[in-house]
């Protein structure tokens, strides 16, 4: 069995797709396909399951992903291991951002990096912040920039990078600006446009809502921000948004005894060794904090 053949499996595996898989690894769909076969030809067993264009793990595909995970796990660190013994910052760096800190917090940083290391071929999804978590813990990124959970993570190092408070916004003339002394019960007579409230900052505004027994009304729900602020700009609800994309396209609604803070930062396994391109890039952001 060879490594290439294993790296094509875990691509397709997590792309569901023949051609995204071979995308991700740089090749020609026919090569990718034909590591596949050869792979399934090896083993004596089908791995894919082909339903019209998409793929879905067969019984024993599902057994193999954890294993080739581990594999190729186990051989990328001990080649990170071997090229730390050198100073040289290069190769593929695959990382994870969320929209929100991908758009309007990591330019700068990444701007930086790729000037001073040229080398360096950075391979960047962009996922939500908890299926980042998931997928760091899957060893499936060395470093995921996102919005930091609330609570710790045991197998997982988080950095602070850039502390984010956000404010509650309403369109200029929506009714909720017309009150004097204006309280979270307020908000709740009127539908709110929010994050998913299953995820971190969704979690963060209906922890406020419960701890005094009110009920949260959201009329629509979409984890992405820019999104958000465009329905709430129309008119369509009120909403939480981080203070740096409030702009006079909104009123900022100054509700008594409510603040909502949430931190942008760096995650990455504590049971990892990151590679030079890695730490250089992790660096950078800590350098970016201060």
């Amino acid at each position: 069995m060879e490594i290439q053949w294993l790296r094509a499996f875990l691509a397709i595996a997590e792309r569901g797709s023949v051609s995204e898989g071979a995308a991700q690894l740089h090749l020609t769909q026919p090569a990718a396909s034909k590591r596949l076969a050869t792979l399934e030809q090896q083993l004596g067993t089908t791995l894919f399951n082909r339903i019209g264009r998409r793929l879905q793990l067969t019984e024993a595909g599902q057994a193999l992903l954890p294993r080739a995970r581990h594999i190729l796990n186990e051989i990328s660190d001990t080649e990170r291991e071997l090229r730390a013994l050198g100073s040289s910052v290069n190769g593929s760096l695959r990382i994870a951002t969320s929209h929100h800190v991908g758009l309007h917090h990591l330019p700068p940083v990444l701007r930086a990096f790729s000037n001073r290391y040229p080398q360096v071929t950075l391979d960047i999804d962009f996922v939500d912040s908890e299926q980042a978590y998931e997928a760091l813990m899957a060893a499936q990124y060395e470093l995921a920039v996102v919005t930091l959970a609330q609570k710790e993570y045991p197998q997982l190092n988080a950095q602070v990078i850039w502390p984010d408070p956000c404010v509650v916004v309403a369109a200029p003339d929506h009714p909720l600006t017309e009150i004097a002394d204006l309280a979270l019960a307020d908000l709740a007579n009127y539908p709110a446009i929010l994050p998913d409230l299953n995820t971190y900052t969704g979690r963060l505004i209906k922890r406020e809502f419960d701890a005094r027994g009110l009920k949260l009304s959201t009329k629509l729900a979409t984890n992405f921000l820019e999104t958000i602020k465009m329905m709430a700009c129309v008119g369509l609800g009120w909403s939480v948004l981080p203070h740096t994309l409030v702009d006079n396209s909104l009123a900022i609604l100054p509700v008594q005894k409510l603040q909502i803070l949430r931190n942008l930062g760096v995650i990455s396994h504590r049971g990892r060794t990151l590679s030079n391109a890695a730490s250089a890039l992790q660096q950078m952001l800590f350098d970016a904090a201060n």
